[in-house]
């Protein structure tokens, strides 16, 4: 085998090769037998890619930069070789494209995670799982939505291990037959069944080390990928039926196997809120491996029984766990009433609208958000375990984010959803979620922005007798804003765990 010139170089010579970009490599040994081992990888500025024969055994490197992979047109004296080479160079290539299993569970108050919801807030795409179920993000989705006549399967995992769950559909009633064929062109494992029409799930196990064809031929459909397996089997090839499958929220399948397909390009922001029972917590996370993501469940109940979710932003010295959501307890009034020291807890609804309230929250005077103490850091309406936030608390939010000139926009709900037009900054990234309530204003009764500001009340009294401070974050910008205000204003309130 005769491999061009212009791209073979010992191993030795490598370092004499430039590229001005230095990137991850990979080397690995391309056996005849058809077994893939990786050699070597690193960082380096080498070539692109390097291919050449022993006697035995065929040296593959290949070189990428973040997830971007380029190779050089190969010249191979015998076709088919040629094919086969450049073949499993693209194989390669796909295989080392991020590719995350996520799994969840829970810490704290309770271990059982009944459902997760899933939010990308870089694309806005959205999925749920629930108890048991594996995020698998992917750069592209296997099939999307299945439905008959796309003409698109799904095997997951690939590579495989132990074994891979094949998902497709059948178009219509009738043979169905599925065929494990290898690069030599011998069909490893066949499988003949009757389906009806629909989509249909199948384990595929028992497969050696290598690469293989899966073929799917039925009356008028035929389907075909590549499968690699990495896995050298105690047992013999084998195809079992699973079941019919359904589709899952927004365009994602969900298999027998219990794992949701979600589009991930690295560097997206992930959002997952996970619930049990009363327990909810949001974590937020930017993916690079596959791991397992705990949540910190904690009791966040108010003297009217609302649960709350919660989220933990910072950590060590500083760790804060808030609420995720505003705070809602007690009962509304008209905006035409003042709260009085009656032993009820008494809040206003934007523009008296009872719906607004249940996405915004109340809206608290001072005194009655805190019970009519001035003791700094005091639980006030919080639920028992949390407190009203102090402003040194605010501060060190603040400077955990990075400073008040970004650690707004990391604050926001992103979107516009509740948010007005330009949204400045706004990635959500702590999962603090803030939401823009507006206000009720101490003199005159007015309500006033809604959708362009959120303000939350500290507990800490003010420069001036009368007031206390703030902390607040607007939609045409992305810092936060921390000032006093009089206490008969009427802001939202987050509160903060003990």
């Amino acid at each position: 085998m005769q491999v061009s010139t212009d791209i073979f170089h010992p191993i030795s010579d490598l370092r004499e090769i430039s590229n001005p970009i230095p990137a991850f490599f990979l080397l690995y040994l391309y056996k005849k037998d058809m077994t893939l081992v990786r050699i070597a990888s690193g960082f380096s500025t080498e070539n692109i890619i390097l291919i050449f024969e022993t006697g035995t055994s065929v040296f593959i490197a290949i070189k990428r930069r973040q997830t971007t992979y380029k190779y050089k047109p190969l010249t191979i004296s015998f076709m088919k070789k040629s094919v086969l080479i450049i073949f499993m160079v693209l194989v390669l290539l796909r295989t080392e494209a991020q590719d995350y299993l996520i799994s969840f569970a829970g810490a704290g108050d309770t271990s059982v995670v009944s459902n997760v919801k899933v939010d990308n807030l870089t694309t806005g795409a959205t999925v749920t799982l629930n108890e048991g179920d594996i995020l698998h993000l992917t750069s592209t989705v296997g099939i999307g939505t299945l439905k008959p006549g796309n003409g698109h399967l799904q095997i997951y995992p690939n590579p495989m291990a132990e074994h891979s769950m094949l998902t497709f559909v059948a178009p219509q009633e009738g043979t169905a037959i599925i065929c494990i064929v290898d690069l030599s062109g011998k069909t490893v494992y066949k499988y003949i069944t009757r389906l009806s029409p629909g989509i249909h799930s199948f384990r595929v196990s028992g497969i050696n080390r290598g690469m293989y064809l899966l073929k799917v031929i039925g009356e008028n459909y035929n389907y075909s990928t590549k499968l690699i397996s990495q896995y050298s089997p105690q047992s013999e090839a084998r195809i079992e039926y699973f079941s019919p499958v359904k589709n899952t929220i927004g365009n994602h399948q969900k298999s027998a196997a219990t794992t949701i397909d979600m589009p991930y390009t690295d560097g997206d922001i992930l959002m997952y809120k996970g619930t049990s029972g009363q327990y909810s917590a949001v974590v937020t996370d930017v993916p690079t491996a596959s791991k397992k993501t705990t949540f910190p469940f904690f009791t966040c109940t108010d003297s009217d029984g609302n649960h709350y979710a919660t989220v933990q932003i910072s950590s060590g010295k500083f760790a804060q766990t808030w609420m995720a959501e505003n705070l809602k307890a007690g009962t509304g009034i008209d905006g035409t009433m003042i709260p009085t020291d009656n032993g009820i807890i008494e809040y206003y609804c934007y523009s008296d609208s009872v719906n607004l309230c249940g996405i915004y929250g109340g809206l608290y005077r001072w005194d009655e958000m805190m019970k009519y103490t001035e003791i700094e850091g005091s639980q006030g309406i919080c639920p028992d375990g949390w407190h009203i936030p102090t402003h040194l608390e605010f501060y060190d939010l603040e400077n955990f984010l990075g400073g008040l000139s970004i650690a707004g926009g990391k604050l926001k709900e992103a979107g516009t959803t509740h948010w007005n037009a330009n949204n400045v900054g706004a990635t959500n990234e702590t999962g603090f979620t803030a939401l823009p309530g507006g206000e009720r204003e101490a003199w005159g009764g007015s309500y006033t922005r809604l959708g362009i500001t959120s303000f939350f009340w500290s507990s800490s009294p003010g420069t001036l007798g009368g007031y206390s401070w703030y902390l607040a974050v607007n939609n045409f910008e992305a810092r936060t804003y921390r000032s006093d205000d009089q206490r008969e204003q009427a802001y939202s309130c987050r509160c903060i765990h003990d």
